[in-house]
């Protein structure tokens, strides 16, 4: 059956529950967010399948809802369908040569597949411990921490084709993953179903670059070591940094890394750093790193040396940037998106007037916007 003929344009989705008692705060990591129209938990592939093929055919609009950990909703809510992941199910399957493809549903917690993948002896995910979300949205953002990208383990993809309404699967080099971004990202053509990783067996990590960890661990650059340690070292590393869920610390009611760090072009760099200079001194050491279409500085640190402290607070003090890490902007307890955007915006029009570089949102904005 199509999903036209699954429901007409005044009918609910299969399974979906009304909307109004259905705020979408309750579904983000920002505690941020309007009502929904109406909400589907789909806790199968079957029930993901034809919640969004019946959505589609509705002709009303559909947000597909993962773990809430990269997005940010208008206080209006969402007008529409909603359609919540809640999909479960990993599996491991040997390849040879010491490698093992971890296959994940969209809806498992991302954190849960982590640790279970570095309990079985697995290596290769450890550097992305302590992440909130699910692991369909790993791809679609081309999750990254400590040195390591979703792109270096991701192996292929299962799609739900929403032109077509078909089932494929997609090989990881067909997904356009770059920094934080891949061709799935703000787009709805297609829902990630399921992911497929290859990871190294024996236990150990892969090489360790990034040297806030290594240091941490107490190894050299490109080394290896055992990836519960590596596991245990960034959890530490995170909460240190309010970006392991707690319900009970407000430092943690953010998105994460509210702005990617910002790839400065080759011919612009020189001016950039000329008023990096300036504003914080010659001999002031400036964060980059080479990136394929320029160099990368660091978001925090611009936003730190423009003159915004960690706890620096929104308009009202409702919002504020976190006690502990300058680049996640927060919910204190009874902020709305407003106040959120409003911070945001005072954020990087603050580093664009001192520095001339334009930063970037990270998270999914959802009928609002931080130009409006």
């Amino acid at each position: 059956m199509s999903g036209a003929e699954e429901v007409r344009d005044d009918t609910a989705l299969p399974g979906e529950q009304p909307g109004g008692e259905w705020p979408l705060a309750d579904f983000t990591t920002l505690r941020l967010g309007g009502p929904a129209t109406g909400l589907v938990t789909a806790t199968s592939e079957d029930e993901l399948v034809r919640a969004v093929r019946a959505a589609d055919g509705s002709g009303h609009r559909l947000l597909v809802l993962g773990g809430g950990s990269n997005l940010v909703i208008a206080d209006a809510g969402f007008d529409g369908h909603v359609v919540r992941i809640a999909t479960e199910g990993r599996e491991y399957d040997s390849i040879g040569d010491g490698l093992v493809q971890l296959t994940a549903e969209a809806g498992e917690d991302w954190d849960d597949v982590v640790a279970d993948s570095v309990a079985q002896g697995l290596g290769g995910l450890e550097c992305l411990s302590g992440i909130p979300g699910l692991a369909g949205a790993t791809p679609v953002q081309n999750v990254g921490a400590y040195g390591v990208e979703i792109a270096e383990l991701l192996d292929s993809v299962d799609l739900l084709d929403r032109r077509t309404g078909q089932v494929r699967t997609v090989p990881a080099g067909e997904l356009g993953l770059t920094y934080r971004n891949s061709v799935l990202k703000h787009s709805d053509a297609a829902v990630v179903l399921r992911a497929r990783f290859v990871l190294r067996d024996g236990g150990a990590s892969e090489p360790i670059r990034y040297g806030e960890l290594t240091r941490a661990l107490g190894i050299e650059p490109g080394e290896r070591a055992d990836a519960k340690a590596v596991r245990e070292a960034v959890l530490r590393l995170r909460r240190g940094k309010g970006m392991v869920l707690d319900p009970a610390d407000h430092d943690t009611w953010s998105a994460g890394s509210f702005f990617t760090n910002p790839i400065v072009p080759h011919e612009a760099l020189p001016e950039v750093l000329e008023r990096l200079a300036a504003r914080v001194g010659e001999d002031q050491r400036i964060p980059q790193f080479p990136a394929d279409d320029g160099t990368k500085l660091s978001a925090a640190w611009l936003i730190e040396h423009a003159g915004f402290t960690k706890g620096h607070p929104g308009p009202g003090g409702r919002a504020g940037l976190s006690s502990k890490h300058t680049l996640a902007l927060t919910n204190r307890g009874g902020a709305s998106t407003r106040d959120l955007l409003e911070l945001a915006r005072e954020v990087r029009d603050g580093v664009r007037a001192a520095f001339g570089v334009s930063l970037v949102p990270e998270p999914v904005l959802v009928d609002c916007s931080l130009d409006s």
